[in-house]
Order: C-alpha cells, then sequence, then structure tokens
C-alpha cells in the first residue's frame, strides 16, 4: 500500500476546506427552503444534506493534482453531487431499492411523500447541468464539454443503464465480465467523469487524460468490490441476521462470484493500478493518492 498518507503536508489536512467549499458553492446553488414551491424546495436539501461528498473531493483531488484554481472547480463538485443525490432518492423509491433509511434518517419519500421524491430528484438532476452552464470560471467550450461528459455518466450508457441492468439482475447469476460491466456504468461512471470534470477544466493533453481515465475507472470498479466485501464481512459478522442488500435481492455480487478472499485481492490490485496511473498524470500526485489510500482504508 502506498505510504503518502505519512507524508506531510497531506492532503487530508486541505479536505476540510474543499468540503467548506463544497457547502458554501451548494447552499449558493440550491434554493431558497422557503422558495416557492417550498415543500420541494425543502426536501431538495434534505436530499443533499450529509453524506461523505467523495465525488466532489475526488473533483478537487484531480483539479489540484493538475494545479486548477478551486473556483474553477466548484460547478463540477456540485454538479456530481446533485446527480449522486437525485441518484439515492430515485434509488430509494418503493420501485426500485424501497429503502426506508438512508444516511441514518428517513429517505426523501418517507420524509415527505413519494411524488415530491420523484419530482426532487427530476430537479436536481436539472440543477447539475445548470450549474455547469452558469459556471463563470470556465469558458464556453469548456462548459459544453463537462455538460456531455456529465449527461453520458448520468444516462443510459452511464449510470441509469447501470441501473438498470442491475434491476434486471435480480434472480439471475452474472460472470464476473458482466458484473464488472454493470457496475462501470451504475457506480462508476459517477466516479471517473469526476476525474474528466477536472480534466476538462485544466485542459489536460491526451496523455494525462487517458490517465485520468485509468485512475477514475479503478478506483470505482476498486469502490463496489470493497462495498461487496464490507457488505459480505457485515453479513458473517451478524450471523446473517442483518442481510446485504444484494443478498436480499439475490443479486450477483464479487465476492459471491470471486470468494470474499479473492474478491479483496482483486479491488487491492485496483487500488495498486489506480496509484500507478496517478502517478504517471504528475510528479506530485499526492491528492490522488491520498484519495486513494483513504478509498482503500474505509471499513464502512
Amino acid at each position: 500500500m502506498s505510504l503518502i498518507s505519512q507524508e506531510v503536508p497531506a492532503f487530508d489536512t486541505r479536505v476540510p476546506a474543499y468540503l467548506q467549499r463544497l457547502e458554501r458553492a451548494m447552499d449558493a446553488l440550491l434554493p431558497p427552503a422557503g422558495t416557492d414551491p417550498d415543500r420541494l424546495h425543502q426536501a431538495m436539501r434534505y436530499a443533499c444534506d450529509g453524506g461523505k461528498h467523495l465525488r466532489a473531493l475526488m473533483v478537487y483531488a484531480t483539479g489540484e493534482t493538475l494545479g486548477v484554481a478551486p473556483e474553477c472547480l466548484d460547478p463540477a463538485a456540485c454538479a456530481v453531487e446533485l446527480i449522486h443525490a437525485y441518484s439515492l432518492v430515485h434509488d430509494d423509491l418503493p420501485g426500485m431499492d424501497n429503502d426506508d433509511l438512508r444516511r441514518g434518517r428517513p429517505t426523501v419519500h418517507k420524509a415527505f411523500d413519494i411524488a415530491t421524491a420523484i419530482l426532487v430528484g427530476d430537479a436536481l438532476q436539472t440543477l447539475a447541468f445548470e450549474a455547469l452552464a452558469n459556471a463563470g470560471a470556465i469558458d464556453a467550450e469548456q462548459k459544453v464539454r463537462m455538460i456531455r461528459s456529465l449527461a453520458h455518466a448520468s444516462g443510459s450508457l452511464g449510470m441509469v443503464g447501470g441501473q438498470a441492468v442491475d434491476m434486471a439482475s435480480e434472480n439471475l447469476t452474472l460472470n464476473i465480465g458482466q458484473l464488472e460491466s454493470l457496475h462501470a456504468r451504475k457506480t462508476g461512471a459517477l466516479i471517473l467523469v469526476t476525474c474528466q470534470l477536472a480534466g476538462i477544466a485544466a485542459r489536460a493533453p491526451e496523455q494525462v487524460r487517458h490517465a485520468l481515465d485509468r485512475y477514475g475507472r479503478c478506483i470505482g470498479l476498486a469502490f463496489q468490490i470493497q462495498d461487496d466485501v464490507l457488505d459480505q464481512i457485515a453479513d458473517t459478522a451478524t450471523l446473517g441476521k442483518t442481510a446485504g442488500k444484494d443478498q436480499v435481492q439475490n443479486k450477483s455480487t464479487f465476492p459471491s462470484l470471486l470468494g470474499l478472499e479473492q474478491a479483496q485481492h482483486r479491488a487491492n490490485a485496483l487500488f495498486d493500478e489506480a496509484r500507478d496511473a496517478a502517478r504517471s498524470i504528475s510528479g506530485d500526485a499526492e491528492p490522488l493518492l491520498w484519495l486513494a489510500d483513504h478509498i482503500q482504508q474505509r471499513d464502512h
């Protein structure tokens, strides 16, 4: 594992400032809760409250590695967080994953109602593209490229398509190639696009863009494998009393196909490959290296 987290100054000393930037930018972007229709705007803010903001941090980490000023990254960081928040609101709906809790509190459709939750997702999705279109620190050509990249990552060939395949895969046994393809869209596409958006802000050359894509793809797949592993470990620890969602819905997971140990090895190899890609981008890729370590070390 990389020892970058032991170097000084570490990127984690700057993480609180980046999260504060994101909070301020999101607060300015979201309509005030009292704005008509106030119930919708209250629910939009509720949906965006909380979370680790990993995808926004990836925008900032990539941008810092490439030497981009934070103000050029704020719209992209907000946009990916808005798309992610909308996807969670819709995933939680009764017609999808039917979850009652998200981040330790009632999901949007439980705290408000199903119709409001649907509209919240719609509104957050469109606001993401409005954030990019209105960005003042980047030029028109960069805006178009960012909007195109985020739309592709979010749509039927990206996140939404992955969710559709995931729902259609209940009670089916996928092979490892099919499972990787599914999660490259459902989870990986929105992680990959964080690197692409920062690369656009930096006007990165082709060689750097390829390395960013490699980093983003590796982190995205490793993240999902790690999720499956952590779910499996939690299920084992509770002796099956609290089965993970995928187990309940009878979906293929990386541990179910590879075995727990081999799934862990696969995730670790992908994290190592991501670090190799980061080092090829810059001689000072500490933010991306820290992020790979940070994600790899998570335990929930």
